[in-house]
């Protein structure tokens, strides 16, 4: 099967940067425990997370050899991650947290070029 993303390390670099992001929610590190106490992300959504980034990952690499999986995948990132930036803002949390946040929502939506 061809790859149809161009080019395709932008994509790798987000799903592997999603997998990493989820083996660490997974039994979050102090750094992830304190981003979501000052959030004050719930229980349900915080074991929500882990599945949340695996299936990104997945659907990111998915999406070279189907590429609107990966349009559509780009664009529930870009989703979550305005979710996360408004939960920074309505915390008051306007620190590194937010800007990871707000970068990562940003590069989500140029990474979604690379489908096109």
């Amino acid at each position: 099967m061809p790859i149809l993303a161009d080019p395709v390390w932008p994509v790798v670099v987000l799903a592997a940067v999603q997998g990493v992001d989820a083996a660490i929610c997974w039994r979050p590190i102090a750094a992830v425990q304190r981003c979501l106490d000052d959030v004050h992300a719930p229980p349900p959504v915080r074991r929500l997370l882990t599945p949340i980034k695996l299936a990104a990952a997945t659907g990111l690499l998915a999406g070279l050899v189907v590429p609107y999986l990966g349009v559509l995948t780009c664009a529930a990132l870009a989703a979550y991650f305005a979710i996360a930036v408004t939960m920074h803002i309505r915390a008051r949390d306007l620190g590194g947290n937010f800007r990871n946040a707000l970068s990562l929502g940003i590069a989500s939506g140029l990474v979604s070029i690379c489908y096109l």
